[in-house]
């Protein structure tokens, strides 16, 4: 029996921000098309933010200057763009209002630091009754011992838990460990993929 249902944060309940908007930033920054992506998060400095070894302020002082901006006050503007440019994607949200109650709710999350926050921030840190944030844990997915300590929080057994993320080798790791694991596409689509697990939602 599914007593869990466990979501990653990014491209999941945030909303994946559309490539015209990366475009923007990079045509404002006067950077290549793609640049942007690959200085942020193909770097050290994230993965060592995604470790909680650097705070997210350390990082965007860290690849400001790679993004062709020579101040902080330059950096901070741009962040605070950036973050204001974030939404959540309304149809998961939805969902989660629908589950809730019905299951156990999580956020397992590869995240800076600071992402019960970010929740709490958006009104939704009540949604959940656990939130894994790698930067505050010092350890990321795909890693086992991510969705071990999730599921020891909840107090689940792996199958007794379904697993949504946008990454599919994220999904792998956690079928490895005994999970439910579902790859998210569209919310439409993960409300069909629920209703054929669970069969008892709530389809609004």
């Amino acid at each position: 029996m599914i007593k869990a249902i466990i979501f990653d944060f990014g491209r999941v309940i945030s909303a994946q921000k559309p490539p015209s908007l990366f475009r923007g930033y990079e045509d404002d920054l006067g950077l290549e098309p793609g640049r942007l992506n690959q200085i942020m998060f193909g770097s050290e400095d994230w993965q060592e933010t995604l470790l909680g070894r650097k705070t997210i302020e350390e990082f965007w002082y860290a690849i400001g200057p790679e993004l062709g901006l020579n101040s902080r006050a330059k950096i901070d503007g741009f962040r605070r763009r950036y973050r204001s440019d974030e939404a959540a994607n309304g149809g998961v949200l939805d969902l989660i209002h629908r589950l809730k109650g019905h299951y156990k709710l999580a956020v397992l999350s590869n995240a800076p630091s600071g992402l019960s926050q970010w929740l709490a921030d958006w009104k939704m840190l009540d949604l959940f009754d656990t939130v894994f944030c790698s930067g505050d844990e010092g350890v990321v997915k795909p890693d086992p011992v991510a969705f071990q300590i999730t599921l020891e929080r909840l107090g689940v057994k792996p199958n007794e838990a379904v697993f949504i993320d946008d990454t599919f080798e994220h999904v792998e790791a956690s079928r490895k460990v005994g999970l439910h694991g579902l790859l998210f596409t569209t919310a439409e689509k993960l409300e069909d993929e629920l209703w054929d697990l669970l069969g008892n939602i709530d389809r609004g």
